[in-house]
Order: structure tokens, then sequence, then C-alpha cells
């Protein structure tokens, strides 16, 4: 058999290779068919490994590229501060206790040193127990979680690390983002890298919210225990542990069963870690911790909200933690709540009345009770102040006191007859007439036409510039339904203007904040009493008191007597029974009450004379219980005689139901019987 030539290097045959197969250097084996059979042998190991580096690669290259973003949206690192948290504001009353609360709700910083060691421990064990271990993020957690996640298809589990949390509470939102996960982190570790464990931990303690406007555990031990953090119990440590998961929904307030469990689960974290031993968590367990009533009432929202808009004015921007105390006497709120509450929910439906009001000042202007509203947590407004309504004849007075200005006087005979000006006839509610009356009483028994006479006589400008000279601040229209209070005007300013009548005659300016001043004891405002000078004479506060006064005794105000006291005031209901108001006052106490719908509809003929004047004697019955009598401006006094005999033919007035509606004991005087009883009503309680 012939061999076969071999080819030269210029591509001829060789006779020394076979025909047909390559040479190693000729490339005829780099061809596309060759590569394509030589791919279908390669290993899936190897192409695994390589794609995976081909994605590790482009992850480590968007990873470093939302590093530069986040860092490009941030502050510069070198000028971040912690901040300032934002000052809180106590709202105490006129003996120091406290009635509620504004801003954020904090109580002193602590140091880890001043709190019992199984406190940190608890938010260690719940919520970062490699706290220690790690530098702000904690990849364990995190694969941890996402793990958990994965598996239930939801967040069951979260990854953030303490220092992460601390970093979003300072300065970062509570958006769910990719982007603010990423700045949360770079933030962590800048924490991380400025500040010790310690530091950071105690940071995080004194920020975290606990639900209930209570930042820091401090203010959340004072807020749900009423005691300091740095004497809370192992049970009431896991329970604050626990709320920072879901402060809102598990504030034990509002949820007190899921609180428990939720402590629960700390305290056998806590257990698990080594942080208490099982006998610790055996008494913790056996005693779960139980929180405390709020010692202020919810009326008392409706002051605080009221202070809050005026508190600029006062001492300008809040930047500190302030206490404002107040001339609201605790015991008359409650005896205010419990009044308006009561009688609306025994008569309310009834009478067709959805809302109510209270304002109680002294003579001289000072706020001691005020309840905007039925309920402040269904609703924040406040009836007593922003609330403008048709007085009715509750506005008459004004009319009477520009009529004596005049020289008119009590006894003067004016026409209770029909009357008609232009085309408007005015009637009296029981549309009878009485024919010639006295001023006293028209006034006693709310004769329409007799306050349109007068009105018309002196004009409707002349009886606006009395109301307002009185204190009626609102814009009032003068023409001649003004005689009928058709002018909407606040509870508060009524009541004001009632107080010349009670006072002598004297301006007053209502106010109900007496004093501000810093936690440490630094007076930033202190109210100074101010004489706004004489108004009225007092001829003439007499004459108007001697009529008010026959308007609780013999006309439309006569449930509104208060036993031993001179009680004055007057009545009112708006058209088509909308509004019903009572304004009635003695020498200790001005107090108004208004009852209506926020919608303006109709009651079921609700008028002043019934459910207001019931809710202003319990109320007032109740504010003057060991008070020293004292007879109105320019009134006569009563006689020893007359005292004996009331003493001698009527009990002492029993208690008015308190906030519970339980009856108080009635407090006795030191001698007893009839003669201890008169003793108070000559001198007061002491």
């Amino acid at each position: 058999m012939s061999r076969s030539k071999r080819k030269p290097r210029d591509g001829r045959e060789s006779a020394d290779e076979p025909e047909g197969k390559p040479s190693a250097g000729d490339g005829r084996d780099d061809t596309p068919q060759r590569r394509k059979r030589r791919a279908k042998h390669r290993s899936p190991l190897r192409r695994a490994i390589y794609w995976s580096a081909v994605l590790g690669l482009w992850l480590l290259i968007a990873a470093g590229g939302a590093i530069v973003w986040v860092a490009a949206n941030l502050p510069p690192i070198h000028s971040l501060e912690i901040p300032r948290r934002p000052p809180s504001i106590e709202i105490v009353g006129n003996d120091g206790k406290l009635l509620a609360t504004r801003g954020e709700m904090h109580g002193a910083t602590l140091s880890l040193r001043d709190m019992p060691p199984y406190l940190p421990k608890a938010f260690l064990a719940i919520e970062d127990h490699r706290f220690y271990s790690h530098y702000g993020v904690d990849p364990i957690g995190l694969m941890r979680a996402a793990t958990a996640n994965l598996i239930r298809r939801g967040v069951s589990q979260g990854g953030s690390t303490i220092t992460q949390q601390l970093a979003k509470n300072l300065f970062l939102t509570q958006q769910r983002t990719f982007g603010r996960k990423l700045q949360e982190l770079v933030l962590a570790l800048w924490l991380e890298r400025k500040f010790s464990k310690t530091e950071i931990l105690e940071l995080y303690l004194n920020r975290v919210y606990f639900g209930a406007g209570a930042y820091g555990v401090d203010a959340a031990a004072q807020r749900y225990f009423g005691k300091s953090a740095r004497q809370v119990s192992i049970a009431e440590s896991a329970m604050l542990a626990g709320l920072v998961r879901s402060p809102s929904r598990l504030a034990p307030t509002r949820n007190p069963d899921g609180a428990e469990r939720r402590a629960q689960v700390v305290i056998a974290a806590m257990i698990g870690h080594g942080y208490i031993t099982e006998t610790m968590a055996k008494l913790a367990l056996a005693k779960p911790a139980r929180t405390v009533k709020i010692a202020s009432s919810g009326s008392a929202n409706y002051i605080a909200d009221w202070i809050m808009d005026v508190l600029d004015d006062l001492i300008g921007h809040v930047e500190q933690d302030i206490v404002v105390r107040t001339s609201i006497d605790p015991a008359l709120q409650l005896a205010a709540e419990a009044a308006l509450q009561n009688e609306l929910s025994q008569k309310g439906e009834k009478f067709g009345v959805g809302q109510g009001a209270i304002v109680a000042m002294s003579p001289a202007g000072a706020v001691r009770a005020m309840v905007g509203g039925r309920n402040y947590m269904e609703s924040q407004f406040n009836r007593a102040v922003a609330a403008r309504r048709q007085p009715g004849s509750a506005f008459k007075p004004f009319v009477y006191l520009t009529a004596l200005e005049r020289g008119l006087a009590p006894d003067t005979i004016r026409d209770d007859r029909p009357i008609a000006v232009k085309n408007w006839r005015p009637e009296n509610y029981n549309r009878e007439y009485y024919g010639p009356v006295t001023l006293t009483q028209g006034l006693a028994h709310s004769l329409n036409t007799v306050a349109v006479r007068l009105t018309m006589e002196f004009s409707p400008a002349a009886v606006a510039r009395t109301a307002h000279r009185l204190g009626i601040a609102s814009k009032l229209e003068t023409n001649p339904t003004l005689a009928l209070g058709t002018s909407e005007v606040s509870l508060i300013e009524l009541v004001s203007a009632y107080a010349p009548f009670a006072n002598g005659g004297s301006a007053i300016a209502p106010y109900v904040v007496e004093r501000v001043s810093t936690k440490a004891g630094k007076i930033l405002f202190d109210r100074k009493p101010h004489d706004l000078g004489t108004i009225v004479e007092p001829r003439y506060v007499a004459m108007m008191n001697t009529m008010m006064r026959e308007t609780v005794r013999v006309g439309t105000a006569q449930r509104g007597q208060l036993p031993g006291w001179q009680t004055a005031g007057k009545t009112g209901t708006s058209q088509d029974f909308r509004d019903a108001w009572f304004v009635g006052y003695t020498a200790h106490l001005v107090t108004g009450v208004w009852l209506g719908n926020d919608d303006s509809s109709p009651t079921r003929r609700a008028t002043g004379g019934g459910m207001p004047v019931d809710i202003w004697t319990r109320f007032m019955r109740n504010a003057h219980q060991g008070v020293a009598v004292a007879t109105l401006p320019g009134q006569p006094g009563p006689s020893l005689a007359s005292i004996i005999r009331e003493a001698a033919t009527s009990p002492p007035p029993a208690n008015v139901p308190n906030s519970t509606g339980t009856q108080p004991q009635r407090t006795q005087h030191p001698s007893g019987g009839l003669d201890g009883w008169l003793i108070d009503r000559l001198f007061g309680r002491r």
C-alpha cells in the first residue's frame, strides 16, 4: 500500500500525516461546530460557578451604586448630630396635679446604671440578643428573618438591630422603602463608629416610642405603671420591651391581653438567653404587670387644647420641657364632666339633645372648670370656646342693663302686648300677654315683647355697645332681633359677660394659665393680677342682681336655687329650640351651660329652664360645699334668724354623685349635728 505524500508547509499534501487529520497548528479545530460539541460536554457545575460569579459581580456593582446613591442623598455624615427630642408640656391643675400632657411625653433621661439590670436585658432578649457582637448590622439576624418571612409568605420577623432602629427613630421616616432601608444601614454603621455600645443602648431606651404619647422607658413606666423606670419589676420590664414592636396595637391601656401575651414571650426569651433564672421568671409570670389609670379626666383635654392655642402668645416658641399651672380645680372639673354626661345620658335622647358644654369661672375670671363636649375621644371640638350659637333670652340682661343705665328702674312699667317692627312680629314663648309689667317681671319671665320694646326705645346699637363692654367679643347685628339673642356668641363669652354682675361691676378677662415654668423651676410666665377698672356702676349691678334673682326665685330657672346661697341668672332658648342655655352665678362662681346639636338641628323642645338648669344645679351644689356663704353685690345678706330657721327646717344639701356615679360621704363638721352645719353655713368648712 502506497504511503500518502507529505504536504509541504505551503499547504500541499505531506506524506508524514494521514490524509484529513489536521495538524496541531493549523487552527481548523476551532470551528463553530467543534466549539458547540465541546460546550455540550462541559460540566453543569462549571456552568453554575461561572454564572454565579457573573451574577455576584453585578450584585457587587449594584450594591456599590446603591451605597453611592444613599450617601449622595444623606446629609454629610460629619455634620449629623443626635437631634434634640421635642419638648413635653405638662398641664396641671391649681393643686399641682396632672390634668393632661401635650407634645411628646418624656420622662427622665436614664443611664443604664439607673435602671434595674433586667430592664435593658429584656429589650436585648426580644429585639437584638447579638447586640454586643455585631457592628450595627446583624447578617445572621437578617438571614433568619428573610428565611422566616419567605417560609410564611409574609413579614413575620424583622431583622433590624437596635442600632438600626435607633438610626430610623433619630434620622429617618417610618416609610417602608428599599431606599430608606439602605439609609438605615449606612446610618447604623455611622452610629457604631461614633458611639459606644452603652451609649447606643441608652439612646435607644430613652428615645424609643411606647405608645400613648410616651417616648423613652421612664415616660412609659410612668404612663402605664405610675412609677419611674428605676422601680419597674421584671414583669413590667418585659411588657415595656414587648411594646416597641407595635406600640399602638399592643399598648396595655387599649389591649391588655395582647400586651400580656407579648410580655410572656419576652420573659421566655430572657430565660432562653440566660438573662433571668427560672425562679425569677415564675415569679414574674405569677404577678404580671398591671397598668394604672390616668388621674386626669377626659374632658381636661379640651382645656389642654385651648391652652396650646394660646401658649405661643404667652412664652413664644416652646423649646424645652415645661409645666403649665392652670386655674382649673380638678375636683370641679370632674363634677362638671359628670353633671353633663349624666344629664345627657338620662334625658338627651328624650329631648333630642346630642351635645353640651360647661364653663365655670370665678367672678374675677379664673376658669375653674371647662367641658367642651360630651366625649373628647369622639369629638375634640371645644364647644365652650370655639362654637358660636344663638343665646336666645340669655342675651336679655344686656338689654335691661342698657335700660337701667339710661334712667329706668327695676319697677319701671312697660307693656307686654303684641308688637310689630316692620314685618317682624315677636311673640312670647307661651303666646300669652300680661299687659303692664315691671322690668323685673319682664326679665324674670323672659317676656319677648318687653325686651324688644326696650331695645327699640334705646336702639339696638346701644344694646350691642353694652354687651361688648361687658365682654361679648363676637360681632352683633344691630337690628331689633338682637333683643332676643339672634347674634351668635360663644359660651365662654357669655359667662365672662355675666361675671361683672357677680363681682360688683369690674371688667374681667377670662384666663386659665397662671404660671409657666421649666421642669427645673425657672419661671417663664407668671400671671399678675390686673385691675381692668369698673365697667358697671355698683348701683346698676345691685339692680340687675335684684332682677335676675327673681328669675331663679319665681321665673324660668326656679330649679336653680341653692339652699343658703343667693343665686341669679338667665335662661335662654333659641329659635326652633335649637339651643338651650342657662348662665347663673353666686358670689363664688359664675357658670354657664349650653345644650344642642352640632348640626344645629332642632331639639325636641329642650328649653333653658329644663336640662341646662338641672345640670347647673347639680354642678353648683357640688362646687359650693364647704364654701363660706357670701351675698351678691348690692344684695342684703340673710339675717341670723333666717339662717337658723333654714337650718331647722331643711337638712344640709346632699352631695351630687361624683364621676363614678357613687354617692360620696357627706363631710361632717367636727362638732356634728345641726350646730356643726350652722357653723359651716356661716364660716365655711375648714
